[in-house]
């Protein structure tokens, strides 16, 4: 019996915090660009290019493996289109939470792009979800960048990091 509450609690508190997100999401998102899950990006089936959405210090810090840096304040989008020459290619945008990835989702679909998704959670709940991250250097960390105090409060796995 108590196993089965603390599943139920677990449970509960897990549709509660998507509840949430959903919420936050919905209220800065126009949410034109569609979705992807942390566990769709993770299965190995899925082959996409990921586009980290965040500034440089949060990138140095940790991303999601093999993750391109595009940036959000300095984001270039001739460079990016450089680096992206076939347009049916799947592209997976994502930020902290999936805020800023859409924006600059936007952008690549303004430039053609349709394949294009945001990562739902941003790299937030890929953490959250017991992924790997990985810091400047491609190794393993637990530190991820939390940009600051009031957004930080939507990472509940692995060391936040301010600076």
């Amino acid at each position: 019996m108590k196993k089965l509450v603390v599943l139920f609690l677990l449970i509960s508190s897990t549709l509660f915090s998507q509840e949430k997100l959903d919420k936050l999401l919905k209220n800065f998102n126009q949410e034109n660009i569609p979705y992807i899950s942390v566990e769709e990006l993770a299965m190995p089936k899925t082959d996409a290019i990921i586009l980290d959405a965040r500034e440089l210090k949060e990138f140095e810090v940790s991303h999601i493996k093999g993750a391109i840096f595009v940036g959000y304040d300095d984001f270039n989008i001739d460079k990016t289109v450089a680096q992206l020459t076939n347009k049916e290619t799947k592209i997976v945008v994502y930020c902290s939470l999936g805020i800023r990835s859409e924006n600059i989702a936007n952008k690549l679909k303004d430039k053609g792009y349709e394949n294009i998704f945001n990562l739902y959670g941003g790299i937030f709940e890929w953490k959250n979800s017991g992924f790997e991250v990985v810091d400047i250097n491609e190794k393993p960390t637990e530190k991820v960048h939390a940009f600051n105090k009031n957004w930080g409060k939507w990472l509940t796995k692995g060391e936040k990091v301010y600076e």
